[in-house]
């Protein structure tokens, strides 16, 4: 299942960005074009939004267009894709800025959870505002152009926007997509102010970000799939965070080399980690799913599933398709992602600005009249006074089992 989100559309960049200098009547022919071109190719786009409300919030975003700029375009219209209600329809601008953060949140609020060299000293710091706008503030400007009736899909979209120098542009928080003065409570409760400046980069893939040396298990970055056994406590960790095959070892000949440990180690239960995965072609994981199904570890007091925030899409199937097909235990958070949804993504670009539209082209009912994510059977609450000391709070759940 292809898709493309806007928690993860909000950190796409290329090198090309805005270069080219648009008019009035540039921006004013895409809306006309998205106004026209979305409804025809989306395969239900009035399932939340009526036609006239859809064409309503175009006509308004026309005549509200005083003098335009790329950020605030952009913003007007992930505003838009939160009208439309569809998870998987959303906007893919062209960025060229990235502040070199990464947030996550906590029970306490939202902490610095990684950093380039520069940065390094706000590492786990809490925070309190940005260029002079309180938390809370961002918390209410994100909600105009993030999904939030699922708060698991708010969650990653924010944390995705507080990184992001030409969204918060857009809403106001900023004035230049260079730099972004962030408030920052340190452990000690201390609120310093930080100058980051954005870093050029054509993905968020090619930022050195560090995070803290916890030493957790899930945390590690081993590929697409990979496992570890813990001998002390006789459990298989097997970590699943992108719905891929990986080069160079065919996931096929992975769930092999794993049951091989099985039968040989005897693992007392089994852990499949979907906490991180967005998604991708949910046939992978098929031969994982048949094996475990077929063996001892099949029984709720010996296989846990970990569902989260951020698990989304063809990750969200595969957990779906283990909660009603075996008698594993879902531990975590609500996902982001609806059990039943539009998706299968298509796209089409914007004649002017460049954008691709990103819309859905199928309706997936994977647990008729389920409504809403997917709920775990046991919830966990991680803090961050946990996440410093490498504590993983879902697998304390596994273990304490």
């Amino acid at each position: 299942m292809r898709f493309i989100t806007l928690l993860f559309a909000l950190l796409l960049m290329n090198r090309a960005g805005f270069a080219q200098a648009l008019t009035k009547a540039d921006y004013l022919a895409d809306l006309q074009y998205l106004k026209d071109t979305l409804p025809k190719r989306h395969i239900n786009l009035f399932a939340k939004i009526s036609k006239q409300a859809f064409d309503q919030k175009i006509d308004d975003l026309k005549a509200n267009l005083q003098q335009p700029d790329p950020e605030s375009f952009t913003t007007s219209l992930y505003a838009l894709m939160v009208a439309i209600g569809d998870e998987h329809t959303h906007i893919e601008p062209v960025f060229t800025k990235v502040l070199p953060l990464k947030f996550s949140t906590f029970a306490e609020g939202i902490f610095v959870t990684a950093t380039d060299q520069a940065n390094s000293s706000i590492l786990l710091y809490q925070l309190k505002g940005i260029n002079g706008h309180p938390t809370d503030d961002i918390i209410k400007r994100c909600r105009t152009i993030v999904q939030n009736t699922n708060p698991s899909l708010f969650e990653v979209g924010l944390t995705s926007c507080l990184n992001n120098p030409a969204v918060l542009k857009g809403l106001g928080i900023i004035n230049t997509i260079q730099e972004a003065k962030f408030e920052l409570a340190a452990p000690n409760g201390k609120v310093i102010e930080q100058i980051v400046t954005s870093a050029d980069a054509k993905s968020s893939a090619e930022l050195a970000l560090n995070g803290p040396e916890t030493g957790m298990l899930s945390l590690k970055k081993n590929g697409n799939y990979w496992y570890a056994y813990d001998a002390a406590k006789h459990t298989l960790y097997v970590n699943y965070n992108r719905c891929a095959e990986q080069e160079g070892k065919p996931f096929e000949a992975f769930n092999k080399e794993l049951f091989e440990v099985i039968s040989k180690e005897k693992p007392a239960r089994i852990v499949l980690d979907l906490r991180y995965n967005g998604g991708g072609n949910s046939a992978i994981l098929q031969p994982f799913i048949d094996s475990v199904s077929a063996s001892y570890l099949n029984r709720k007091d010996k296989f846990y599933v970990l569902i989260g925030k951020q698990t989304f899409s063809s990750a969200l199937m595969n957990a779906v398709k283990l909660k009603r097909t075996t008698q594993a235990t879902l531990i975590g958070q609500p996902t982001s992602g609806s059990v039943n949804h539009y998706g299968e993504v298509r796209g089409f670009r914007l004649p002017h600005t460049k954008m691709i539209i990103g819309y859905s082209t199928r309706y997936w009912e994977t647990w008729p009249g389920y409504d809403g994510p997917l709920k775990p059977d046991v919830n966990v609450t991680y803090s961050i006074s946990n996440f410093r000391k490498g504590i993983d709070e879902a697998l304390l759940k596994v273990n304490g089992a």
